[in-house]
């Protein structure tokens, strides 16, 4: 079967702003992916070591600001769908599968660290930024906050300074 165009970019960045717009007129924020990773680790902790749950601030101050629970939070469908999403995207598109993707100078274990440690960055980052990109520099943008333009300069300058280094792992 071969293998469909990826849609236009320009058409799908008018798609995710009318996203965006209609999730701020509905719900009153904007998108966000990493509040839904808090809510998992919280529940998994007040499942695995519920005294060490019912003894910490910070599970409490969650607990009450959450009456109806960690995995009911909005974020966590939000992500649920988006998981979803994607696997019927692939699958209409004919794209869905594994594979491990690396540049042609990269080695599988260096490919690995990478990932996992980007992650692991990506993950800490968010929570001292308050939120990840999509929550601070997309939703912060749409809503003119000056933290989420800094937010989206900060994004893409650093990918910018960092690509000079990475550069020679994807490109022969």
């Amino acid at each position: 079967m071969k293998t469909k165009a990826y849609m236009n970019p320009y058409l799908a960045g008018f798609l995710l702003g009318l996203l965006l717009l209609a999730t701020i007129y509905i719900t009153g924020r904007g998108l966000g992916a990493s509040g839904a990773l808090k809510s998992v680790v919280i529940q998994t902790v007040q499942t695995l070591a519920p005294e060490h749950a019912q003894n910490g601030q910070y599970y409490n101050e969650y607990k009450a600001s959450h009456p109806e629970g960690p995995m009911r939070n909005w974020l966590v469908f939000e992500v649920i769908g988006l998981v979803v999403g994607a696997f019927f995207s692939g699958v209409m598109s004919n794209r869905a599968g594994l594979k491990f993707e690396r540049g042609p100078r990269a080695t599988n274990t260096a490919r690995i660290i990478a990932a996992i440690a980007g992650g692991f960055l990506f993950g800490y980052g968010s929570q001292l930024g308050r939120g990840c990109t999509s929550g601070a520099a997309l939703s912060g943008m749409a809503v003119m906050s000056f933290g989420g333009i800094i937010t989206m300069i900060a994004i893409f300058g650093s990918g910018y300074a960092l690509a000079y280094f990475f550069r020679k792992l994807w490109i022969k």
